[in-house]
């Protein structure tokens, strides 16, 4: 059983905060193409959905480690977690706020940001925006997380390994 608090109709301004803090701590580990979805006029699920991708199943691993650290030095209460160890989609639940790490061809595959289209996506702050922009760019230590995990093409199964 679920024991999760309520959910509130109006998101606080901390939740919003907190889904920033926790993009930040992704981007220490160099997270791509992040999205922040404002969920609360669509679901009691959660007011905000953080999604972003790794590179290799290694980074997604990293990055979901980075954001668990930062978020208990906060002492942000985290309901569960799932997949961290496989690396392909770590799902971080904090009530509020649900973080979606994915490595890349899993994100594409599950397409949550098409799911949730009548969402709105949350517009990032300059500071913000040039943290995104300085992940995204290579500094020569892009092997840290070279792709070890290769879809097979085949299928549709993004579980599916070669």
């Amino acid at each position: 059983m679920n024991m999760r608090p309520s959910r509130k109709i109006i998101p606080s301004p901390d939740s919003k905060e907190k889904a920033e803090t926790m993009l930040r701590a992704a981007l220490s580990k160099k997270a791509l193409a992040p999205v922040i979805i404002r969920l609360d006029r669509l679901t009691a699920l959660t007011d905000y959905f953080l999604i972003v991708s790794g590179r290799s199943n290694r980074q997604v691993k990293a990055i979901a480690e980075a954001v668990m650290e930062d978020s208990r030095k906060r002492k942000y209460e985290r309901f569960s977690s799932e997949g961290v160890s496989q690396g392909k989609w770590a799902l971080l639940d904090y009530g509020d706020v649900i973080v979606h790490i994915f490595h890349t061809p899993v994100r594409e595959f599950y397409d949550l940001e098409g799911l949730w289209a009548e969402a709105p996506r949350m517009e990032f702050s300059e500071d913000l925006s040039k943290e995104i922009l300085a992940a995204s760019e290579t500094s020569g230590d892009e092997d840290d997380y070279e792709d070890d995990f290769r879809m097979d093409r085949t299928s549709r199964d993004p579980w599916a390994q070669t």
